[in-house]
């Protein structure tokens, strides 16, 4: 009898591959998705309230906001300002995977939309996808897998909250420290760092013009106008650089 090699399903050879990729990102997600999770126990909801929110909103950050503001008088047009707010830089994220989340990706797209956070637009953007592998699918999966670790963080937290033996106040530093790393890592793989120092520089004025609770979103746009009208000169340079 002769050995048949059968190849794998392109959904499971793509969400295989995709694992290994997103699973260094499970820490911080499950330690700040704990958090959260604890955070809507001592508010006094119940495990489904995290489980949706996570599930349905998807923020980070802005499900604490909403959290705290589900025991306040309703104000929808406080929280939708407050939302738009934190997370506006997911316009630029937006922006920058135009080319990557084209209309190609079918019915996949809407989801990889739904599910750019900070993370996913690390890793998608930056990920180099085998050629054997169907890149809409990778893509889907790195999202799915990192959707998924927020979503069992804040469950377990609401579930376990108190008894988990452990002090997690000052984690959300781990995802501080994700972004240094991946930061480091494209460094390192950069021919020119001319854009890297660019979006330095403007972050470090923004920080001195806005103070640190407003300084994102003007570095944002600071850094999409720069690069928008310098984008010429830039590609010149990296030509010939390469």
């Amino acid at each position: 009898m002769s050995d048949v090699k059968t190849t794998p399903h392109p959904i499971f050879a793509a969400a295989k591959a995709a694992l290994p990729y997103s699973a260094p990102m499970i820490a911080g997600f499950l330690f700040l998705g704990i958090a959260y999770g604890i955070y809507m126990k001592a508010l006094g909801f119940s495990v489904w309230y995290p489980f949706l929110m996570a599930l349905l909103i998807y923020g980070g950050s802005v499900e604490f906001i909403i959290a705290g503001a589900l025991t306040l008088s309703f104000a929808p047009l406080n929280a939708l300002l407050i939302t738009l707010m934190v997370s506006g830089r997911q316009i630029f994220y937006s922006i920058s995977m135009l080319e990557k989340y084209g209309k190609f990706l079918g019915k996949k797209r809407p989801y990889l939309i739904a599910t750019l956070v900070d993370e996913s637009f690390s890793l998608n953007y930056m990920a180099k996808i085998p050629p054997h592998l169907d890149r809409g699918w990778y893509l889907f999966f790195v999202s799915f897998y990192l959707h998924m670790y927020w979503v069992i963080g804040a469950v377990l937290g609401n579930l376990f909250g108190n008894i988990i033996p452990f002090n997690l106040k000052g984690i959300e530093f781990a995802m501080t420290a994700l972004f240094l790393v991946i930061f480091a890592e494209n460094w390192t793989k950069e021919k020119s760092h001319e854009s890297s120092l660019l979006g330095l520089a403007i972050a470090f004025i923004s920080l001195l013009i806005f103070g640190h609770d407003y300084f994102l979103l003007p570095t944002l746009i600071g850094i999409w106008m720069v690069l928008t009208f310098s984008r010429p000169k830039l590609t010149t340079k990296l030509e010939r650089v390469q």
